[in-house]
């Protein structure tokens, strides 16, 4: 098992003691507004809520679709694109098999495309580089 960071575990410490939990509690750790297990489902409203709240403060999140699969999503793509090897993100998401996280590192190639495209650089804006006739003098000595 591996250890978590102290902080994290000195915040899960806290959650836990609020609620009550002993360290051989077999209750759930993330509840919802009954103090059941927290779903899938209940987590999507509470991120969709949350969003709702801050778009009055970051209009911008009104035209986005922002779910818990949002946040997954883009910290597997941060990792990748710090260096993460890839089979270290496919444990970070639970997956089974490798090819599952490399929809990833297609993405990425993708996003990379788009950006180059975006820029101007595409396989049909061949430009070659053309020296001055000084550049050019320089190098014949």
């Amino acid at each position: 098992m591996v250890p978590l960071a102290a902080d994290l575990a000195a915040i899960l410490g806290d959650l836990l003691d609020e609620r009550g939990h002993t360290p051989d509690a077999k209750g759930p750790v993330f509840v919802d507004a009954k103090g059941k297990r927290l779903t899938r489902f209940g987590l999507t409203h509470i991120v969709r809520r949350t969003v709702s709240l801050a778009s009055g403060h970051v209009p911008s999140l009104q035209s986005r679709s922002i779910s818990p699969h949002t946040f997954r999503h883009t910290t597997a793509m941060r990792l990748l694109q710090a260096g993460v090897d890839l089979a270290v993100i496919r444990a970070w998401l639970g997956h089974s098999d490798i090819q599952t996280t490399h929809q990833y590192l297609e993405a990425d190639v993708e996003m990379k495309r788009q950006a180059l495209e975006a820029a101007g650089v595409t396989p049909e804006a061949q430009v070659r580089f053309k020296p001055s006739s000084g550049l050019l003098a320089l190098l014949e000595h």
